[in-house]
């Protein structure tokens, strides 16, 4: 699937939730970063999943749902990544950045810089928490 329809696809909630795979949720966020500013994506990408979730009937509950937490680390990583190596790297589109920083692939990278109590505590649900274990790179 292109890159627009993709977007398109995440924004109006038609994308099959078995596409909906942590790769595609890459992508989506570094769409996101390509078309608005860090606070812009941010905002924008949080209204997004939490439509699709809804969309999807997910439940919210502690550990499912979405997390404020997860999501805003996870875009401020893949931002840094953007910064420090996209005039090293430029990418044509989001499967050529995800083939070309496969780091950001591995579901667990926030594991680098967050214990699970950290986390998993009720407040990274609402709001962002900041690591315990690492500063997050980074980003302009």
């Amino acid at each position: 699937m292109n890159d627009e329809d993709l977007f398109r696809q995440f924004l109006d909630c038609t994308l099959p939730s078995e596409e909906w795979t942590h790769r595609a949720h890459v992508k989506v966020a570094y769409l996101h970063l390509c078309k608005y500013s860090f606070d812009d994506a941010l905002e924008k990408l949080r209204e997004g999943i939490q439509q699709y979730n809804a969309s999807r009937n997910v439940p919210e509950g502690p550990l499912q749902g979405y997390n404020e937490t997860t999501t805003h680390a996870f875009l401020h990583i893949l931002k840094g990544t953007m910064d420090a190596y996209g005039d090293t790297f430029p990418t044509p589109d989001a499967d050529s950045f995800c083939d070309t920083h496969p780091h950001l692939l591995n579901k667990h990278i926030l594991r680098l810089f967050y214990s699970p109590e950290r986390r998993q505590h009720p407040n990274a649900k609402t709001q962002f928490v900041k690591p315990d274990l690492a500063p997050l790179p980074k980003c302009s």
